[in-house]
């Protein structure tokens, strides 16, 4: 999904002073820069962002076609984990929390997600950990080489914080890329006809292509 940074103000709390000789505005403007956002922060953010070294990134709202992709295969998880009863299947918009990555990054919110991590204590938080399995769907401006490399640099994070499978989904030309994170440069490609998975983690699911795009 597409994402552009958007470096979020932080402002001030009830009780907070202003620092001196400083007016609101001046000080507001200053904390752009020189206060690293929290996931205290993020919390408080309206719509779907990631904390991403010290930084609020925005996502955009995506289009009809990706919208419904990512809805669908949330649905066809959640199936898989209600008849199974193992994992939780998380749909857009569920935030992540992960220990800060060397990129800097704190959080992830996934267009898709199915999770076998411990729930959180207080439901009305984030997830304490990375999703073990991730799927990334394009948005329309998701393509040509600085999206791809763009991408590329989220997985890594994924992988890194212990994801073990994404899925790099591209409506337009109707293909399903699956990454395991123990070979992370040679993803298995699933094209109609066909019918995508996310071995090992999500064993004996399956999801075609056909139906992804229908």
């Amino acid at each position: 999904m597409e994402i552009r940074p958007l470096v979020e103000s932080i402002p001030l709390r009830k009780g907070d002073s202003l620092p001196k000789g400083r007016n609101r505005q001046e000080f507001r403007m200053s904390s752009v820069t020189q206060v690293p956002a929290t996931l205290d922060d993020l919390y408080r953010v309206k719509g779907k962002a990631e904390l991403i070294n010290g930084r609020i990134v925005r996502s955009m709202p995506t289009g009809f076609r990706p919208g419904r992709v990512g809805a669908g295969i949330f649905r066809s998880l959640d199936d898989y984990a209600e008849a199974t009863g193992r994992g939780v299947a998380l749909p857009d918009n569920v935030g992540f929390a992960v220990p800060e990555l060397s990129s800097g990054r704190q959080s992830f919110s996934p267009d898709a997600a199915y999770y076998l991590g411990p729930l959180p204590s207080n439901p009305m938080r984030f997830l304490d950990g990375p999703p073990t399995f991730a799927v990334e769907v394009r948005s329309e401006n998701d393509y040509g080489d600085a999206a791809d490399a763009e991408m590329a640099a989220k997985r890594a994070d994924y992988f890194e914080a212990g994801t073990a499978v994404v899925w790099d989904v591209d409506p337009i030309h109707e293909i399903v890329r699956k990454y395991p994170k123990d070979s992370p440069d040679r993803p298995a490609v699933f094209v109609r006809g066909q019918a995508a998975d996310a071995e090992p983690v999500v064993p004996d699911w399956r999801m075609a292509v056909d139906q992804i795009f229908a």
